[in-house]
C-alpha cells in the first residue's frame, strides 16, 4: 500500500536542516546540518531523497527527527547568552526569594524585559509551529508516490467526523482564583463549555473536599498543578524525585489523572517518575514561556506511557500582560491555523486573571467565537481526560481489509471513522467518510 522508508547509518553532530521549504528539522543528516537555525535553509534534505521501487531513501532518520522536535532536544541551540545567565540557579533562587514581595507592576516589567526578544526568534514558528505535522505529511506524500498510491485509508484523528478537538483548561494560581472558580464555571457553562481545573496541592491555598466536589459535580475535571509552584520542580534530580513522589500521592488522593507543571516547566527525560495518564506542560511554541522551546505539533503524542496534550494557543496571562492585547485577534489567528491542520485547539486561562472586568470581557469574546465555530463546524469539545481516553483507544485500533472493505477493529471502534489521505500531484488532502466500513479505494 505504502512504500517503505530506508534511513542511513548516521554519525556526526546533530543540527538544524530543512526538509523542503518551511519545514525545519533537527538531528543528524548526511546532507549536512547547521548549528544554528538561521542557516538551516542551506541544508535541504529533500534534495537528497531517493525514490526507488516501493522504497524511499532518506538522508536522516525521520522517527528520530520527529522525537527531537517533540522532546525539544534542539533547545540548547536556541538559547542566547543573556537567557543562560538569567536561568542559572542562583538567579532563579534570588528571583523566587523576593517574588512574592515584589509589586505586580515590577514583576510584569521584569517579565516583559525577559521576553523582549520573542519576535526575533525564528524557531519554532510563531504563532503556531507545525513542523512535526508537516514532516509527517511530506513523508506520506513521498511514500504514496513511490508506491503509486492515490488514496490511503487511515483512522480519522477525532471521534465521528469532527474536524478538530477543543479543550479548555484553567490553572488556579492563588486563593483569589480558587474563590472565583464557581463563577468561572458559570461563565463557561453559559457558552456551553466544561473545563479542567489544575489545582496546586501545597502552600498556595487550602484545597478542601468541598472545593473538589464542586468542580466535579459541575461536570468539570480536577487535575494536579505542580506541588507548590515555586519554580524549583525540575532544578535538581534528587529533589525532583522527592517532589514527584508527593505529587503522585496527591494524584492518588484526589483521583486525578492529569498534571501540569508550574510555569509550563518540563524535563521530559524525567517523566517516567510520574504516575499520571496525561500531561499538559508542553507548549506548541514557547516564545512567551519562562522555558523557551516548543514541541512543534498540534496533535497529542506519547512520552513513554504518558500522553502529552500540548498547549497550542497563547495563555491569557501572555495575551493580557506580556503582549498587552485588547482583542482576541491572536487567538483567532492561532485557531485558524490549527483548524486548517485538523489539530487540537487547547486553551489555558486562569481564574486569577479573569476576575477583572477587562480580562473577563476578553475571555467572553473568546468563548463567543469558540461557540460559533464549534456549532458551525461540529468540532469535538472534550475534557482533557476524555481526549486522553480517545487517543489511547485510537492508538490501539486497527484498520483491516476484509473482503474488499476497510474495517476498524478494536475497543471504541464505534466512535471512529475511516478517512482517506488523497494525493493530487504534490497536494495532500483528507476525505472523512464517517463510517467504520469503506470500500478499498487505494491504488498501488
Amino acid at each position: 500500500m505504502l512504500a517503505g522508508v530506508a534511513a542511513p547509518e548516521l554519525s556526526g553532530d546533530a543540527g538544524f536542516f530543512q526538509f523542503g521549504r518551511g519545514t525545519t528539522c533537527y538531528g543528524q543528516c548526511t546532507s549536512g546540518v547547521s548549528n544554528n537555525v538561521e542557516n538551516s535553509a542551506l541544508y535541504d534534505a529533500l534534495g537528497s531523497v531517493g525514490i526507488g521501487e516501493s522504497t524511499i531513501r532518506l538522508p536522516f532518520d525521520p522517527a528520530r527527527a520527529i522525537e527531537n522536535l517533540r522532546r525539544e532536544l534542539y533547545v540548547d541551540g536556541l538559547v542566547p547568552t543573556r537567557e543562560r545567565i538569567l536561568t542559572r540557579e542562583w538567579m532563579l533562587k534570588a528571583y523566587y526569594s523576593v517574588r512574592d514581595i515584589l509589586p505586580i507592576v515590577v514583576r510584569r516589567y521584569m517579565q516583559r524585559m525577559y521576553f523582549s526578544d520573542w519576535k526575533q526568534r525564528p524557531f519554532p514558528a510563531w504563532p503556531v509551529d507545525m513542523s512535526v505535522d508537516t514532516l509527517h505529511e511530506k513523508l506520506l506524500v513521498l511514500s504514496m508516490k513511490a508506491a503509486g498510491a492515490k488514496k490511503v485509508p487511515f483512522i480519522w484523528f477525532w471521534p465521528g467526523v469532527s474536524p478538530n478537538c477543543l479543550i479548555m483548561t484553567h490553572d488556579v494560581e492563588t486563593s483569589s482564583g480558587r474563590d472565583f472558580t464557581s463563577q468561572l464555571i458559570d461563565l463557561d457553562e453559559s457558552y456551553g463549555f466544561k473545563a479542567s481545573f489544575q489545582v496546586i496541592p501545597e502552600e498556595r491555598y487550602k484545597v478542601s473536599a468541598e472545593y473538589i466536589e464542586e468542580i466535579r459535580s459541575r461536570g468539570c475535571e480536577f487535575n494536579i498543578h505542580d506541588l507548590n509552584h515555586d519554580g524549583r520542580l525540575y532544578r535538581e534530580r534528587e529533589e525532583f524525585l522527592r517532589r514527584a513522589k508527593q505529587i503522585n500521592e496527591y494524584g492518588r488522593l484526589y483521583n486525578a489523572r492529569g498534571f501540569r507543571a508550574g510555569a509550563m516547566y518540563r524535563m521530559i527525560d524525567w517523566y517516567d517518575a510520574y504516575e499520571f495518564s496525561y500531561d499538559m506542560s508542553l507548549c506548541n511554541v514557547a516564545h512567551l514561556e519562562p522555558k523557551r522551546g516548543g514541541c512543534c505539533t498540534v496533535f497529542p503524542f506519547f512520552i513513554g506511557r504518558i500522553l502529552e496534550l500540548p498547549l497550542t494557543t497563547c495563555q491569557d496571562y501572555s495575551i493580557l500582560h506580556i503582549l498587552s492585547h485588547r482583542s482576541i485577534d491572536l487567538w483567532k489567528q492561532q485557531i485558524d491555523l490549527i483548524r486548517a491542520k485538523n489539530g487540537l485547539m487547547s486553551f489555558l486561562t486562569h481564574p486569577d486573571y479573569l476576575i477583572g472586568r477587562r480580562a473577563r470581557k476578553l475571555y467572553q469574546s473568546l468563548l463567543d467565537h469558540l461557540r460559533d465555530i464549534v456549532t458551525r463546524d461540529k468540532i469535538w469539545v472534550a475534557l482533557p481526560g476524555e481526549l486522553d481516553q480517545w487517543w489511547r483507544a485510537r492508538s490501539q485500533m486497527e484498520l483491516v481489509n476484509k473482503g474488499g472493505d476497510w474495517i476498524i477493529e478494536g475497543p471504541g471502534k464505534e466512535r471512529a471513522s475511516i478517512a482517506y489521505a488523497v494525493l493530487d500531484g504534490d497536494c495532500l488532502s483528507y476525505e472523512v467518510l464517517g463510517t467504520q466500513r469503506c470500500p478499498a479505494l487505494v491504488e498501488g
